[in-house]
């Protein structure tokens, strides 16, 4: 565009930052230099340490603080938001309920991404290997667990196991696990996906998401499970560590 040289020198990569800093997000621009760096590396072997220079990150700096726009971040929930739908849906015998109020409780209490309960809404990037599967869940008096094949935290790609416990007081989830569990096996008692609609769908996160707007406005999203778990877990004195 300027015809300035290829070679990502620091002078080169700063005006580059000054220059789209006023076009997009400044953040944006922290992520395309890392993508800028991957592919010039290669022929330019200085690229990556140019990029880390005191003169590109203090530019980098100065145009987050001139030209980015707040973070707008969801609100998490709360103990009493969970209370609301649970008393709302607490007579319901519609499978789909069941299903909503377990995967928010389990959401919760497991700190868990809304995408590592239910299916992307674009068909193209939805996979059977990161479904939990109905074989590994194993329950007893006080809690219940299922294996996560996939999250966006496992690089070695072995899963974890997500363990929930039952709470003394509130909306509880083991007890909303069990009913929804009881509906799904008697609905698709063959099928091997844990979580399913009635229809015998993956759930989504539109799906999810339009059920949560039934009850809250749009402040509230599926991040807010794992932001008020943790959020709650901080208000009851557990140490950061032990919540990360």
């Amino acid at each position: 565009l300027h015809h300035f040289p290829l070679d990502p020198t620091p002078d080169t990569l700063s005006l580059y930052v000054v220059f789209q800093s006023h076009h997009i997000e400044p953040r944006s621009v922290d992520a395309y230099l890392s993508g800028i760096c991957s592919e010039l590396e290669p022929f330019y072997p200085a690229a990556r340490a140019n990029r880390r220079t005191p003169l590109v990150a203090r530019t980098l700096k100065g145009c987050k603080r001139l030209y980015s726009k707040p973070v707008q971040r969801k609100r998490a929930l709360t103990r009493d938001d969970l209370n609301l739908v649970s008393s709302s849906l607490a007579h319901t015998n519609s499978h789909d309920d069941l299903l909503f109020v377990a995967l928010l409780l389990t959401g919760f209490h497991a700190l868990l991404r809304l995408g590592e309960l239910v299916w992307p809404d674009q068909r193209d990037r939805r996979s059977y290997r990161k479904l939990s599967r109905r074989t590994s869940v194993k329950m007893d008096d006080s809690s219940f667990e299922f294996a996560l094949h996939s999250h966006k935290t496992d690089r070695q790609f072995a899963g974890d196991i997500v363990l929930v416990h039952s709470t003394v007081a509130g909306a509880n989830p083991l007890q909303a696990f069990r009913a929804y569990l009881a509906a799904r096996d008697g609905r698709h008692p063959c099928r091997s996906e844990l979580w399913l609609k009635f229809d015998g769908a993956v759930p989504t996160r539109g799906w999810f998401t339009r059920r949560l707007r039934r009850f809250f406005p749009s402040d509230v999203s599926g991040h807010s499970m794992r932001a008020g778990g943790a959020t709650a877990l901080a208000l009851e004195g557990v140490p950061h560590d032990s919540i990360q």
